[in-house]
């Protein structure tokens, strides 16, 4: 059959596969070629086996390479010869049992293809291997003891493979069957990169990301050892899956399990996970991981930053609001008697993975929560992200995956500009301050409630963001219109948009009070977040006191 009759009946890929070559890996006697010549014909590609080519290009077979130059030179032209089959036009190419084991290998394959491990049990590979000839690692020595010992050390490598298919003794029609179908309905996570001044990482988006945490993190940790921070509600809900994915590639896990709740988010707890993580005896390179939602992040990442002076930290979110929001920046903290997240720093993860099938777990007011900061991104500068929240707010309430994962998206993209601009808030007038659109109400509800979770942050922000707008109506600087379409929006969600609809009285005096305890008050100045319309938020220190007060009393506080 020629190349174009081949074309003419191929299995037609997806948008997200096609032009990308597939890579076929695993141990000796998995199948690679045979399946890999299969399957390059159902999807009317080209077949290349890089042991071939590499017997090619040195004139002389894979045995005699070895036993010439050794494994190590041997290993190096591999390298090259698989670099420049990947820069070519897309194939299915099958690896060499060792070829996947080289780190710039895998990098270059994450690159430009898509990994399928084909994972055999031992009895098999061994009835597939005995007697064969061209097999170098094999010489002088039992195939079941030496198989085994390659399992123990390339598994865990293999692992990091973008698909995983279970191989037996079906027929390899069969497998290449399963083969096809893992490749067909395979997707990437949505990936987007912030960039800092000092280097930058990726938030990874999509479904199921838990299980394949192991493989997307390791080729970001220094050490294949790591801690785990969650807490009471999310450790029987996610974590298991979690520890599996991560036990996967070989990657040493430790738990720490604090009590879910704001209350978590304090001192005590802080110095309680220091001291754990001291007597797990962490080490420089050791990653913290933190999984849950905010309170946790923060917990976390504070623990990582200060620990032995800083330690590799990821953001493991698993809840809306800290998916598009607090996992994404680098500000980690604790709460104190004084005020929310007055101890702190900046501590930057090496990547975040957002799993959207985590959401599906969260009860609806929590749902709701998270979408405030979603929703605030559009606000404060994006108005046609706003009017695509008007158009599908319900829908990621609703729980629909792909909204849902890009509402994430647009929402971290957005989030990403503004810290790659100023990543530790530094810049006196906009830049990262305008983030905090609706905070200082809101921290101010929040605080009135003792952080006891009578007011999630995500309700109290959705409230700050509607007596913002009216601030900045009160103040001449925005259409009265714009609120009411902002509390029309949020109430259309389902989230409480009005202070008077708490089932609770406020002072106005009283908040007041606890705004000038927020962090972002300035040589004794309040700094609000105002607009000019939707989309066009500012920073503004000069905002009269008379103004706040009659805000808020007009929106139902007393004196």
């Amino acid at each position: 059959m020629t190349r174009n009759t081949a074309l003419a009946h191929a299995v037609p890929l997806p948008d997200a596969i096609a032009g990308r070559s597939i890579v076929l890996v695993g141990l000796m006697g998995a199948g690679k070629t045979s399946i890999g010549r299969r399957l390059a014909a159902r999807l009317g590609l080209p077949f290349r086996d890089a042991d071939v080519e590499i017997e090619a290009a040195a004139g002389c077979s894979i045995p005699e390479l070895f036993a010439r130059y050794g494994e190590p030179a041997f290993r190096d032209g591999e390298r090259r010869v698989i670099r420049r089959l990947l820069a070519a036009e897309p194939m299915v190419l099958a690896f060499g049992g060792g070829a996947f084991m080289d780190a710039e290998t895998r990098a270059a394959v994450r690159a430009e293809a898509i990994s399928v491990w084909l994972r055999c049990k031992l009895p098999t590979l061994v009835r597939r291997v005995a007697g064969r000839e061209n097999r170098p690692l094999l010489t002088g020595g039992d195939p079941n003891e030496i198989l085994a010992r390659l399992m123990g050390a390339r598994h865990p490598v293999y692992a990091e493979a973008d698909v995983i298919v279970d191989c037996g003794d079906e027929t390899p029609d069969a497998t290449t069957t399963k083969v096809l179908d893992a490749v067909l309905g395979w997707r990437a996570p949505r990936r987007l990169a912030v960039s800092l001044g000092a280097g930058g990482y990726d938030v990874l988006i999509g479904a199921g990301l838990l299980s394949r945490a192991g493989a997307l993190l390791a080729p970001v940790l220094e050490q294949k050892r790591a801690v785990v921070v969650t807490d009471e509600t999310v450790a029987p809900l996610h974590l298991p899956a979690l520890l599996a994915g991560l036990a996967e590639v070989g990657i040493e896990t430790r738990q720490i399990v604090v009590p879910a709740g704001e209350a978590s988010k304090s001192i005590e707890s802080y110095t309680g996970v220091v001291d754990r993580l001291l007597e797990e005896r962490v080490e420089r390179r050791t990653t913290v991981i933190a999984l849950g939602g905010g309170v946790v992040g923060d917990l976390a990442g504070f623990a990582a930053a200060t620990t032995l002076r800083g330690l590799p930290f990821v953001q493991i979110p698993t809840t809306l609001l800290a998916q598009v929001d607090s996992s994404v920046g680098g500000k980690t903290g604790v709460n104190t008697a004084r005020g929310k997240n007055l101890v702190g720093a900046f501590h930057q993860p090496r990547v975040v993975l957002a799993d959207t099938a985590t959401l599906a777990t969260l009860p609806l007011r929590e749902l709701r929560a998270g979408y405030a900061e979603t929703v605030k991104a559009g606000l404060i500068g994006d108005a046609g992200f706003f009017a695509w929240c008007e158009a599908h707010g319900a829908d990621v309430i609703a729980g629909d995956p792909e909204t849902q994962a890009e509402a994430i998206l647009r929402a971290c993209a957005f989030k990403a500009a503004v810290v790659g601009d100023d990543e530790r808030e530094e810049k006196p007038n906009d830049g990262r301050a305008l983030l905090n659109l609706g905070h200082t109400f809101g921290h101010a509800l929040e605080a009135e409630y003792g952080y006891s979770g009578g007011l999630l942050h995500g309700e109290g922000v959705a409230i700050g963001l509607g007596l913002a707008f009216h601030l900045s109506a009160r103040l001449g600087v925005c259409a009265e219109s714009d609120a009411d379409r902002v509390a029309t929006h949020l109430g259309a969600v389902g989230l409480t948009a009005e202070l008077a609809q708490l089932n609770r009285r406020f002072s106005a005096a009283g908040l007041l009070g606890h705004m000038r305890r927020d962090k972002k008050v300035r040589d004794g100045a309040l700094t609000f977040v105002l607009a000019r319309g939707i989309g066009q938020a500012f920073t503004a220190r000069d905002v009269p006191e008379e103004a706040v007060l009659a805000t808020l009393r007009e929106a139902g506080c007393g004196p």
